[in-house]
């Protein structure tokens, strides 16, 4: 029955109704008070699934709308908390987190997760997107905890993400953070499919150089990406590129 009504079927279960508004909170309070294997259950969640559709679709807004995901963390965080203790740990933790997502939050973007050093985030324009990332490396600069300074690395993407509840799944949630993983020492990179949707003006405005890497080599094969995936990394122009660029970047294009 259920898969026949409109929408999730499989609404109501943790990871759809995580997110907020009336038919999640609801979805939640119906699984706490129903018995597991009732059919009562079923039918109630049967009824919140098609308020959810019409929800969305009043809303305007695509099932899978297009979106820029950023990854966030800090370069060399575990070595250095190893050694550094709890205490200095959760006090870098709350300054990163104090200076990070107020540019983030201020530029409409959601924050979907936080993991431990870094987190996760959404926005609705990739140029948006770039301009706060820029904005929070530049706030993690200036920060510095019992004379350690950390470095935040980011990735960025633009897709067509599955969204379940408050969360965010699929290839290009995973495509975002391998891009993320490409940006070893600290640096802001940025997939093609983003960088192609910000336009000429847009990215004057935001005052960076772009290059491209090249591809690894010499390195394991990423898992759950497309072959074919171009990253370029992303410089301010005031910090011009110089001889000390990774080994094996292409030339500016």
């Amino acid at each position: 029955m259920r898969r026949a009504l409109p929408g999730d079927p499989e609404f109501g279960d943790p990871l759809s109704a995580t997110g907020v508004g009336g038919p999640s909170a609801a979805a939640r309070a119906a699984n706490q008070l129903l018995e597991r294997d009732a059919v009562s259950r079923e039918v109630s969640l049967g009824a919140l699934q098609v308020w959810q559709a019409l929800t969305e679709r009043v809303s305007g807004k695509p099932a899978n709308p297009e979106v820029t995901l950023v990854f966030t963390d800090l370069v060399g965080f575990s070595a250095w908390s190893l050694s550094a203790g709890d205490d200095a740990t959760l006090k870098l933790l709350r300054r990163v987190a104090q200076v990070v997502e107020p540019p983030l939050l201020q530029a409409g973007g959601q924050i979907v997760k936080r993991m431990g050093d870094g987190l996760m985030a959404a926005f609705a324009e990739p140029a948006t997107a770039v301009r706060a990332a820029i904005a929070a490396r530049e706030a993690v600069k200036a920060t510095q905890v019992d004379g350690y300074q950390p470095r935040m690395r980011v990735g960025i993407h633009t897709g067509r993400p599955q969204r379940i509840g408050s969360d965010w799944l699929g290839v290009d949630v995973n495509i975002a953070a391998r891009v993320m993983a490409r940006a070893t020492r600290g640096e802001l990179i940025v997939s093609h499919a983003t960088l192609e949707r910000i336009t000429d003006e847009e990215f004057d405005t935001l005052g960076v150089t772009a290059k491209r890497l090249r591809r690894q080599v010499f390195t394991a094969k990423q898992e759950g990406v497309p072959a074919d995936l171009i990253m370029y990394r992303l410089r301010t122009n005031r910090h011009p590129v110089s001889d000390d660029d990774e080994p094996g970047d292409e030339p500016d294009e």
